[in-house]
């Protein structure tokens, strides 16, 4: 799989630091006090939930965040750093603007605040049970605002950051205790006003998330930032540090301090004018730095109504209680397996992959295992081609991909047996990339189209003409796509003509270089003087290739995948290649945008769940993305060595972004069956599956599955332990206890609500551990 997943943190060092902590507070909606202070003294407006309650001063900066859920509440604020409400932020000066001065009218429940451009922001802030609700509603004059920012809210936590969805986690046992925002609708995104393309870059940043356990070399500190690995186009080699205090980015909805403090910022962009941009994920390097690019303009989506739920509680329940009350309460996506929320860790299971290019058996070992979902890595990429209708087979079915021994079956004929069984089937796909040969691609390249750069041509061309003349070099001569740069993609669209070149000349006339007419099997014909030329947004190579379609026909290309689904019985998909979906400068909104078109089309044709992986995880896609299975092998998680990730620290690196983002981590795609496994391996396996809260995609050839002699005593064990994962019968305290690669266990059930875990020394079994199905959280 592609894991060109990327993100990356940009530092925001041009907001004030010099916050400091409120004053006692009590716990009701609001009063006003004086909050003592060397510089000055401010008015307090104090906010409360069930387990957290801040305070908001005069100025409109929040003073102070604390866990009331303990006596005396523990204070969480920053003491150094402020943290205001809500900043403004004008993109052509690159300048923020924090509030000078607040006021709250508890009859409206609306804070006004005041800035020094001359503009007056209306938030309403109203506190529920678990979460505060903050909206702005109004914001005049503008006077060059284009964007506005929540926070950041600086805390005094320095344990975990999930940069991801945007919290601040303190999981010790002593204080177990999270701050954390969610977005409330789509035009609201994760991160800083000021991150190019709306989606953060990929990198690394030094952060250990226990100063006792991983110390800092003297030569690194908190918060430094460094490159990636490998050449930045393998994913494998992307991960390139095993110590715990390198840490991955794939996001900054949280971020943290030059002391290791997290703090949390979303955003929300003004985007119905167009706006040009140099952007990519991997910056650092050459083989992906930013392209040049105007941004579509998306009339109708601003940022007034910009919402988000600033929330606080036991980091241990915060998942289940806080953030599942938070979508519940305010409509969010809320994708269900069998009744129950998709984030709920019971719902957490493994998939399968097959190979060998024979499904005899593939449904009977799935349902054996106690798995739900196939991905059909026997067939070739699935690339969107809305041509078909979605009638991927032929409108009546009539292409085989699947091998029967007893005769070849169409995705429908296949769905037609796995579906009533609760077993899933999906394709492996390449996002929104639109391939050579597909209907919006050639032979009659559609209208469109993401376009890097819009030019003229000053001079008409006839069909056989290799001299074009631009009336505009600016940035022609970059290789299109930030990813990749690869030349066989460079090309321009003249009406249905797609034309490939590389470079422009310096000197007038402007003229593009090494050009070539009617490319990939379009029909090379006259142009005129004046016509519009398009530089295409691209993806790249190496069995990816494709165009980028705007935010429009991106919509259509969604709506495509749930027919595809509807028409053939497909549940699955994996978006490999999913970065792709930020390739037209919208970021995480664009992603918002797909899958909300996607899933909302499914609703509409009744599909009753949609199980997605990906190449990624961003802000956009937590909601509705069910597992993250990337990578594989010894990258992910070695069972020889017990380590996550043994050749690459991909393993480790993903585990602790999925981890702190309250999302499924993964063994990628790994312990395949054969010949020589055993019983022992996938207790292990299982037991650091449920321990950590990991799923894995495994891989299923029939042939090896059949030469081995324990596959009876494994498929068994395996389902063992996923009937006790879905019947959450594996308390907190017993998952600490799994999550130790070291250790060894084994798991009997004794009924359908009752297990025995028992600890394995030297292969003597140790005392019984009883374990009961959760009545509430089992299936």
């Amino acid at each position: 799989m592609m894991g060109i997943f990327l993100q990356k943190l940009k530092f925001n060092n041009n907001m004030k630091t010099n916050c400091r902590t409120g004053a006692k507070t009590f716990t009701f909606l609001f009063l006003f006090f004086i909050c003592l202070s060397p510089v000055k003294s401010y008015a307090q407006t104090v906010f409360a939930t069930d387990y957290f309650k801040i305070s908001i001063d005069g100025r409109g900066f929040v003073t102070s965040m604390k866990n009331i859920t303990v006596k005396p509440g523990r204070e969480y604020s920053s003491n150094n750093k402020l943290s205001p409400l809500l900043c403004l932020y004008d993109s052509k000066k690159n300048v923020y603007y924090e509030p000078r001065s607040a006021s709250y009218n508890n009859t409206s429940k609306i804070i006004t605040l005041n800035y020094s451009n001359g503009s007056v922001a209306k938030v309403s802030l109203v506190p529920h049970k678990k979460y505060l609700k903050l909206t702005l509603k109004s914001l005049v004059p503008r006077n060059g605002v284009d964007d506005i920012q929540w926070g950041p809210y600086h805390t005094n936590i320095n344990n975990l950051f999930g940069e991801v969805i945007g919290v601040a986690r303190d999981t010790s046992d002593v204080n177990n205790y999270a701050i954390g925002i969610l977005a409330l609708n789509d035009i609201t995104t994760g991160g800083t006003s000021n991150l190019e393309g709306d989606a953060a870059p990929f990198q690394y940043v030094i952060h250990s998330p226990d100063k006792i356990r991983f110390p800092l070399p003297s030569n690194l500190q908190e918060g430094q930032v460094f490159p990636i690995g490998g050449d930045g186009i393998s994913d494998v080699a992307f991960y390139s540090h095993h110590e715990e205090y390198y840490r991955i980015l794939y996001g900054n909805a949280a971020s943290i301090d030059n002391q290791g403090r997290v703090f949390l910022t979303y955003h929300a962009r003004d985007r119905r004018a167009k706006r040009n941009i140099s952007f990519s994920l991997i910056p650092l390097m050459a083989t992906n730095i930013p392209n040049h690019q105007e941004v579509q303009p998306l009339p109708g989506v601003d940022f007034i109504g910009s919402s988000i739920a600033l929330w606080g509680g036991p980091d241990s329940t915060a998942l289940m209680d806080v953030i599942q009350n938070i979508v519940l309460s305010e409509k969010l996506p809320y994708p269900k397996v069998n009744g129950k929320w998709i984030k709920d860790p019971a719902r957490y299971i493994p998939d399968v992959t097959t190979s060998g290019n024979l499904s005899d058996s593939t449904i009977a070992y799935v349902s054996k295992l106690g798995f739900k979902a196939i991905e059909a890595n026997d067939l070739p990429y699935f690339k969107v081609d809305r041509g078909n209708n979605g009638f991927i087979d032929g409108t009546n079915f009539e292409k085989k991909p699947f091998h029967f021994t007893s005769g070849d079956k169409s995705h429908k004929e296949f769905t037609d047996l796995s579906n009533p069984l609760g077993i899933l089937l999906g394709r492996h796909t390449i996002a929104t990339s639109l391939a050579p040969g597909t209907k919006d691609a050639s032979p009659i390249p559609s209208d469109s189209l993401c376009y890097q750069q819009k030019k003229i041509l000053t001079k008409g061309i006839g069909a056989a003409d290799t001299v074009i003349e631009v009336n505009d070099p600016t940035y022609l001569n970059e290789i299109a796509s930030w990813e990749g740069h690869c030349a066989n993609l460079n090309m321009i669209k003249i009406g249905g003509e797609l034309i490939h070149y590389i470079g422009v000349s310096k000197t007038k006339p402007y003229t593009l270089q090494k050009v070539k007419r009617g490319y990939w099997g379009t029909s090379a014909i006259s142009h005129h003087a004046n016509d519009t030329i398009y530089k295409l947004q691209v993806t790249i190579d190496y069995g990816y290739e494709g165009l980028i379609p705007d935010i429009y026909l991106q919509d259509k290309i969604a709506e495509y995948y749930a027919d595809v689904s509807h028409i053939n019985g497909i549940r699955f998909i994996d978006l490999d290649g999913q970065e792709f979906l930020f390739n037209n400068g919208h970021g995480y909104y664009a992603v918002k945008r797909f899958f909300r078109k996607m899933f909302d089309r499914a609703r509409v044709l009744q599909i009753p769940y949609l199980r997605v992986s990906g190449a990624t995880l961003s802000e956009g896609s937590w909601h509705y993305q069910s597992v993250w299975n990337v990578g594989g092998g010894t990258n992910m998680y070695d069972i020889k060595t017990r380590q996550w990730g043994s050749t690459t620290s991909e393993g480790k690196d993903l585990r602790n972004v999925a981890f702190a983002n309250y999302f499924p981590a993964s063994f990628g795609g790994n312990f395949p069956i054969s010949s020589s496994s055993t019983v022992e391996q996938y207790e292990h396996i299982e037991a650091i599956s449920v321990g950590v809260g990991a799923t894995y995609i495994m891989e299923l050839n029939q042939k090896s599955v059949e030469s081995c002699p324990q596959k009876d005593a494994i498929f068994k064990t395996i389902r063992t332990w996923e009937n006790a994962r879905t019947a959450n019968a594996f308390p907190r305290s017993v998952k600490k206890l799994l999550a130790d690669p070291a250790k060894n266990w084994h798991l009997e059930q004794v009924d359908s609500n009752h297990w025995k875990l028992q600890p394995i020394s030297g292969g003597v079994r140790g005392a019984v551990i009883n374990l009961r199905r959760d009545i509430e959280g089992g299936y």
